[in-house]
């Protein structure tokens, strides 16, 4: 089990890691730890994996994949990757809907953030889920499907309720993507048409730096069926591959230049086959209401002298609404602000300056990634979170999932 997070940025500070090797050993463990919590893949720039106590990695256990192509879901166990998945879903003949920019993360620990990819149909990756399986602090197997009342809180849960088992998802007839960048998209373009920018493909993104005189990327990732996209918004399409950071190597990239192909070798930005190097990044994003992504990107712009200095590049992408309870788009239409930095003590003012231009428009932090939102911001963001609240009270009475930062935000006794 890794030391640190994947950026390098967190150092783990639990007492004991432990890698059961079957479920059995997984619930004794938890029966014999005050304090535990789970770490996937370690993509989170904060220490919301960490524990006072135990950290557990799942990657022991066996893992299983069940697919059912009649009811379009499958139900696997807790360690699975996207990229795994993916390979095993193509297989069958199915897709997911809609992925993350990295196929190198945890399903689990990506729903249970509130991880996303791009598009004003596709919905947060949280929201496949058809059924969840916990095991508690009694050291139950509990399962909550959507009938359960308490179902959109058991989802996008940080970890809180129990530790995520399994899970089964939705999932669609596979389907083919061509993706193609679009260079040198002009402000004037961007700005007053950004929602029907992020409208005009399967899945859009909009790579820009904040610097001045600078031009934007569009990367449009289009259903390989009908004609494509015709509008370039004053720029034009890339003459080969390209890196969303300039200067990285295009070859890491998922393939370009309009040709198809299945859609988990498009819908990611980045090849499976290539681990994404650490050490040289942090990440905040936060989603708003659609409504406000052309003041939002004023507000932005405004600072650019503040955030350009201190990032690699930023990306803002559309997301479908959701009804979980801590979702970031809080039941809306939304649009996501996401900024790549560039590691330093110069970040947290950044970061901090972002928030201040984008709280007029109820921005919500995502909560596997940097940010200074207070507590008391955070409750007038989530009005689900009393219920949230008595959700983790019946699972977890004594706190043994908790840890300060997670438990900080929500407005949770640590101790239980």
């Amino acid at each position: 089990m890794p030391a640190t997070n994947w950026a390098g940025n967190v150092t783990f500070g639990a007492a004991r890691r432990e890698r059961p090797d079957d479920l059995p050993a997984l619930q004794r463990l938890v029966a014999g730890s005050p304090r535990v919590r789970v770490l996937g893949t370690g993509h989170s720039f904060s220490p919301i994996a960490d524990s006072a106590g135990t950290l557990v990695s799942l990657a022991g256990l066996p893992r299983t994949v069940e697919v059912d192509g009649v009811r379009r879901r499958v139900e696997i166990t807790g360690q699975w990757t996207y990229g795994a998945l993916s390979v095993e879903l193509e297989r069958a003949g199915l897709a997911l809907a809609n992925t993350a920019s990295l196929p190198h993360i945890s399903v689990v620990g990506a729903c249970a953030t509130g991880t996303h990819g791009s598009g004003v149909r596709n919905q947060a990756l949280g929201a496949a889920v058809a059924e969840v399986t916990l095991l508690t602090a009694a050291g139950d197997l509990v399962t909550i499907d959507r009938d359960d009342p308490a179902f959109d809180g058991s989802v996008l849960a940080l970890g809180r309720l129990g530790i995520v088992v399994a899970v089964t998802l939705e999932v669609v007839p596979t389907f083919r993507l061509a993706q193609t960048v679009v260079e040198d998209v002009a402000d004037e373009g961007v700005e007053p048409g950004l929602e029907a920018i992020l409208s005009a493909a399967y899945s859009v993104s909009v790579f820009t730096t904040w610097g001045p005189g600078r031009a934007s990327q569009v990367w449009l990732k289009e259903l390989a069926v009908g004609p494509p996209t015709q509008d370039r918004w004053g720029g034009h399409d890339a003459d080969g591959p390209r890196h969303p950071v300039a200067g990285m190597p295009a070859e890491n990239a998922t393939p370009q230049l309009g040709e198809p192909g299945a859609w988990h070798e498009r819908l990611p930005h980045f090849r499976l086959a290539f681990t994404p190097s650490s050490g040289d990044e942090l990440q905040s994003e936060y989603l708003l209401p659609m409504i406000h992504a052309t003041d939002a990107w004023r507000a932005v712009d405004a600072i650019r002298d503040v955030v350009h200095p201190r990032l690699h590049v930023s990306e803002l992408r559309a997301v479908a609404a959701d009804p979980m309870w801590l979702s970031l788009t809080g039941g809306v239409p939304s649009v996501a602000f996401h900024f790549t930095w560039k590691p330093g003590p110069e970040v947290a003012s950044a970061v901090a300056a972002v928030e201040e231009q984008l709280s007029p428009y109820d921005a919500r932090p995502h909560w596997g990634k940097v940010f200074s939102t207070s507590r008391e911001r955070l409750e007038r963001l989530y009005p689900r979170l009393p219920e949230f609240r008595a959700l983790v009270g019946a699972l977890d009475p004594d706190g043994r999932f908790g840890n300060e930062l997670v438990d900080g935000w929500l407005g949770l006794d640590p101790r239980g």
